[in-house]
C-alpha cells in the first residue's frame, strides 16, 4: 500500500488501523537539537480524541502519546521521530455486520476493488483514527513554526446549513460543545440530527500568520497545491479554496488584483485576494483557506446498499460515530497546514544555505 508518507524535507509517514493494536507515525527530517514540548503535542491530540462531547463518537480513548525514538533529554537528535498511540477501546464485533456489505459513501467497495481484501473494523486504514498521527506530527511542525513566529489557527465557519461567524464570540446564548462554541440554533439542529440518527457536515476556515515570503515552488509544488493535497487527504473533505477562492471568479481583474504598497518599511499588498500566495510562492501576507467536510457517512438509521455479491441488503444503524466531525477536525486541518508550511520552510532554508 502506497501513499502513506507526506512531505519532502519534513516527511511524516503514518501507520495503523482503527481497531489494530496502535496508530502512529515516523517524522523524518526534523532539525536536531530542537526543544520539544511534549505536553503541547499531547494537548493537540486531546483536541481531536474521541469520546469527549455531546456529538462525538462514544468511543473512549485517552490517546496518550508514546515517543519511541528521535528525542533525548527533551531535544530532537536529528534521527527519525517515531511515536505511537495504543488503541484500547476496541469493539471489532460492532462491525461484524459489515463483513459482506458495502457502506454507502465509505471506502469499503473501493478498497475491496483495489486490494481484493479489506479490514471491515471501522474502516481499517481508511478510518479517521489515522489522523491522530497527523495531529501528533503536526504538533512537532507547529513548534518548529512557532519558533519562527508562524502560527496556524483554524475556526469553524459553517455547520450544516448554518453560517457561524460568531462561533468564537462566547456570548451567553452560546454553548460549548466539543470545545467549540455553538449557537442555540446549531445546538438544536445537531440535537435533532442525533435523535434521528443522522449527521451534518461543515466548513473550517484556517489562517497562517507570520509566514515569510519565498516559501513554495513555482510549478508542480506550488504551496497552494500542496495545501490542497494536504487538506483533500483528510477524511470526509470534499472541497478546498484559498484566497478569494470561487468568489474571485465573479470579480473583475481591477477588483481582484492585490496592489503592492509600502507599509512600515516593508513591501506588502493592499488587499489579499491572493491568500498570501502568488505564483505558487508566499508573498509574506497571511495565508487563508477554507475546507469543506461532508456529513459523516455512518448513520444510526437503516440504509439500503448491496453485499459483496451485489445482492440488495438493508444495513442497520450500528456503531460509534460522530454526529458532526467538524469540531474534532480543527486540529487535523491545523496539523496538515503546519506540516505543509514547515516542509516548505525547511526546503526554503536549504535553498538559502546552498546559495
Amino acid at each position: 500500500m502506497g501513499g502513506n508518507a507526506f512531505g519532502r524535507a519534513l516527511v511524516l509517514t503514518t501507520f495503523g488501523e482503527s481497531h489494530g493494536v496502535a496508530v502512529g507515525g515516523v517524522l523524518d527530517g526534523f532539525p536536531s537539537n530542537f526543544p520539544i514540548d511534549l505536553d503541547f503535542i499531547q494537548s493537540e491530540l486531546n483536541r481531536r480524541r474521541p469520546g469527549y462531547g455531546d456529538y462525538a463518537t462514544t468511543r473512549k480513548e485517552e490517546d496518550k502519546l508514546e515517543i519511541l525514538s528521535g528525542l533525548f533529554e527533551g531535544r530532537t537528535t536529528g534521527a527519525p521521530i517515531a511515536f505511537l498511540v495504543y488503541n484500547y477501546d476496541q469493539k471489532p464485533a460492532d462491525y461484524d455486520h459489515l463483513n459482506k456489505a458495502y457502506r454507502p459513501s465509505h471506502a469499503d467497495f473501493t478498497y475491496q476493488e483495489k486490494y481484493g481484501f479489506r479490514d471491515p473494523r471501522g474502516g481499517g486504514r481508511s478510518s479517521a483514527r489515522e489522523t491522530l498521527a497527523r495531529v501528533a506530527g503536526g504538533g512537532f511542525a507547529k513548534l518548529l513554526l512557532r519558533e519562527r513566529g508562524v502560527e496556524v489557527t483554524a475556526t469553524i465557519s459553517q455547520i450544516g446549513p448554518f453560517s457561524v461567524p460568531s462561533l468564537q464570540s462566547g456570548t451567553a446564548e452560546e454553548k460549548t460543545v466539543d470545545g467549540v462554541l455553538l449557537t442555540p440554533e446549531i445546538e438544536s439542529y445537531l440535537a435533532k440530527l442525533k435523535a434521528e440518527g443522522d449527521t451534518a457536515g461543515g466548513i473550517i476556515s484556517c489562517r497562517v500568520t507570520g509566514v515569510p515570503a519565498g516559501l513554495g515552488e513555482p510549478v508542480f509544488d506550488k504551496l497552494q497545491a500542496d495545501l490542497a493535497k494536504a487538506m483533500l487527504s483528510i477524511n470526509a473533505v470534499k472541497g478546498f479554496e484559498y484566497g478569494s477562492g470561487f468568489a474571485g471568479a465573479a470579480m473583475k481583474g481591477s477588483e481582484h488584483n492585490d496592489r503592492f504598497v509600502m507599509n512600515a518599511g516593508a513591501i506588502q499588498t493592499k488587499t489579499n485576494h491572493s491568500g498570501g500566495i502568488q505564483g505558487g510562492i508566499t508573498n509574506g501576507m497571511d495565508i487563508y483557506f477554507r475546507v469543506a467536510f461532508k456529513p459523516v457517512a455512518t448513520l444510526m438509521k437503516p440504509q439500503q446498499t448491496v453485499d459483496v455479491s451485489g445482492v440488495p441488503v438493508t444495513l442497520e444503524g450500528k456503531g460509534r460515530h460522530d454526529v458532526c466531525v467538524v469540531p474534532r477536525a480543527l486540529p487535523i486541518v491545523e496539523a496538515m497546514a503546519a506540516l505543509t508550511v514547515a516542509d516548505h520552510l525547511l526546503r526554503f532554508l536549504l535553498t538559502k544555505a546552498v546559495k
